[in-house]
This record gives structure tokens, sequence and C-alpha cells, in this order.
């Protein structure tokens, strides 16, 4: 199976479309901080897990799936403090939130696995 129609694959490039379609919202003085962070951390998550899974060696795959969950872990953080802020909505928090949760769990399953293999 191609790895972009892997579950976790989709539900990482649904996280990377709803959090970019937050980013206009954003005032322009964070276009090169917050703005420049939540891209780089929303676009790593799926990033890292088509780099690992080109990789040959499953120990190389699990170090990607984690570099994949502390991005995500950066941008939980990245968005509530944005919503706190007032930069993007509760709603539009939440609908974020929900596959970011997703996705966590997702990747600390795939992680699991691969390690007790």
């Amino acid at each position: 199976m191609d790895i972009l129609q892997k579950p976790l694959m989709q539900r990482a490039d649904q996280l990377a479309h709803a959090v970019y379609n937050t980013l206009p919202s954003f005032p322009s003085e964070e276009k090169f901080g917050l703005v420049s962070q939540i891209r780089r951390a929303v676009i790593s998550i799926p990033s890292n897990i088509i780099e690992g899974y080109a990789r040959t060696k499953s120990g190389t795959f699990v170090y990607h799936l984690e570099v994949a969950y502390g991005s995500l872990m950066e941008l939980k953080y990245q968005l509530f403090f944005s919503c706190k802020r007032g930069y993007i909505s509760p709603k539009e928090y939440e609908t974020c939130w929900k596959l970011m949760d997703e996705v966590g769990r997702m990747l600390w399953k795939s992680i699991d696995t691969m390690k007790s293999k």
C-alpha cells in the first residue's frame, strides 16, 4: 500500500491542511515568528512519517516517527498559545485539537508496535 493511503498519513495530511487554513487570521507581525514556527512543526509531521517509511531499517522508521511526535507536541502548544492570543478561534482550535489528538494516538501506537518487534 502506498504510504499516502495509510490512515496515519491521511490524518497527518488533514491536520496539515486544517492548520494551514488557520494561518491567514494571524497578525502580520507573526508572519516570520509564530506562523513560521507553526508551518515548520505541522509540515514536519507528515514529512517525517514519509521519510521514515522510505528508510529500510525499522529503527530509523521509529526515529522519524518519534521526531514527528515531537513536532506534534510543539504544534499542540503553539496552537494553544495562538488560541489564547485570539489568533485562531476556539472552533478552529477544537478542530485542530481533535486531529492532533488522533494523529498523536496513531503515532504513539505505531512507535510502540515497532519498538516491540
